[in-house]
């Protein structure tokens, strides 16, 4: 194997690769060998592209490395359940959304929204807050529900522990509603769209208020996101230099990390609201489970919620640390999918136009690891495909949900990696897309670009028929 140095163009600005090449572009891989073309995430590339691909180790794992890999598998499968009930682990509740990870993540890929009005989400959750700042600069939690509806709750012991025949009482319940519109492109075809309505019903500790601020959340794909926390802050930044000379803001989103008691860049979450893998784990334990850790030791109980307090913890902490440790192992090692079609005319073309239509400003194609990453060496020194700057950028009203985050505004959200998007059918069966889950597609996606997207939003509907179905074959094989 040589190294060889490589300059290329995206976006108007360029990006240094380092590629381990064979003589014929190709990298052998866990026993496949990948042309480089195809490689996805360098050394963390797999040739795989059924319902496990989002779910499978990084190749070349030593065997201790392997096992802790499976145990974080384990944890991401586990069920939650009530102290001292058996068939799972102790610490789900009091009140919460779901029971295990891969509930919402199912197959490592993206949720769904509900199919009825009358089916509640479990993979699409609600955030609300209240004008005003939290503590650090964080949102400010509603004072009778907190930072998230929790639309489930547990059989439990009231506040004189004399056992309740009901569920300790959830928040609220949830409920999507669809508006629908037509856009047509310019070549006559009409492509419907819809837009979600959020419909809250029976909240049982008073009304929500007409200030408080809500915003729907897709659980997105977990595969990959090692590669992400591993470039380094600099190169975001530097990023975000290039963009405002070609007339766009992308910005990096500043928050508070936990774990380190001081602030970070935010690169995870769809207002890139986290800023590591370890404390986006804690969060969605702490907010989507009711699972305590020893960074997030309170439970889900604001004051008015006397039920909740009374009931006993399953652990303290919950999720212990040993488990918190494998189960972060196991997301910084779950490797990506090859890319697929890379020879074809029409994943070439597409490409083109994606460059073209300034696609690629914010969905970078390429980045690059940091040359040492501590945490985990093995994710140094990798060259990725993963379609995203981790930078937020306005998009417009259409998509603006009215609820700041940190640095980041009510229009602003984070650009979303866009691998593996044509296999999120086989690994989750949805297609649901944006933070919402309102785009069934990418063409959907693409027509509610707003804000600094609109010129890309425009390019591609003023693209011929076989120049956006070559787009769309492009999107579908990264």
């Amino acid at each position: 194997m040589e190294s060889a140095m490589r300059t290329r163009w995206f976006g108007g600005f360029s990006v240094v690769l380092l590629a381990a090449l064979s003589a014929a572009g190709a990298l052998a891989v866990g026993g496949d060998t990948i042309p480089d073309e195809a490689l996805s995430a360098g050394a963390l590339t797999i040739a795989k592209a059924d319902a496990d691909a989002f779910i499978e180790p990084a190749p070349g794992l030593e065997y201790r490395q392997r096992e802790r890999f499976l145990r974080g598998r384990h944890h991401f499968n586990q069920r939650w359940v009530q102290f001292p009930s058996i068939g799972g682990d102790w610490g789900l509740g009091p009140t919460f959304i779901t029971n295990k990870c891969v509930a919402c993540h199912v197959g490592g890929g993206r949720g769904r929204p509900p199919e009825s009005p009358t089916e509640q989400p479990v993979s699409l959750l609600v955030r609300i807050s209240v004008p005003g700042d939290g503590p650090h600069g964080a949102p400010k939690p509603h004072p009778h529900y907190g930072d998230q509806i929790q639309n489930a709750g547990l059989m439990g012991q009231d506040r004189d522990d004399t056992f309740l025949g009901d569920r300790v009482t959830p928040e609220a319940e949830v409920f999507v509603d669809w508006e629908t519109r037509e856009v047509a492109l310019a070549d006559g075809e009409i492509v419907p769209l819809r837009k979600p309505k959020l419909r809250v019903g029976k909240t049982w500790f008073g009304p929500l208020g007409d200030d408080t601020m809500t915003s729907l959340r897709l659980a997105p794909p977990v595969f990959g996101l090692g590669l992400l926390e591993a470039v380094p802050d600099e190169t975001l930044l530097a990023i975000a230099n290039a963009q405002e000379a070609q007339g766009f803001r992308g910005r990096v989103n500043v928050v508070r990390d936990d774990i380190g008691d001081r602030m970070a860049i935010g690169r995870f979450g769809w207002k890139s609201n986290q800023p590591s893998i370890r404390q986006q784990i804690a969060a969605a334990f702490a907010g989507d489970l009711g699972v305590t850790s020893s960074l997030y030791l309170e439970q889900n109980c604001p004051p008015v919620q006397v039920d909740c307090a009374a009931q006993p913890p399953g652990n303290q902490p919950e999720l212990i640390d040993n488990d918190w440790d494998e189960l972060e192992f196991w997301t910084r090692l779950l490797a990506v999918p090859a890319r697929r079609h890379v020879t074809d005319a029409r994943f070439l073309r597409g490409g083109q136009l994606f460059a073209e239509a300034q696609c690629a400003v914010c969905h970078v194609p390429e980045m690059r690891t940091a040359a040492t990453f501590p945490k985990l060496p093995l994710l140094a020194n990798q060259t990725f495909r993963a379609y995203t700057d981790l930078l937020i950028h306005d998009m417009g009203d259409d998509l603006a949900d009215g609820r700041p985050e940190f640095r980041a505004g009510p229009r602003d959200w984070r650009t979303p990696p866009l691998w593996g998007l044509g296999l999120s059918q086989v690994t989750s069966g949805s297609t649901a897309m944006l933070h919402d889950g309102r785009a069934r597609n990418a063409t959907e996606a693409i027509l509610w670009h707003g804000g600094e997207a609109a010129v890309a939003r425009e390019a591609f509907r003023r693209m011929a028929k076989s120049d956006r179905e070559a787009l769309l074959f492009f999107l579908d094989s990264i």
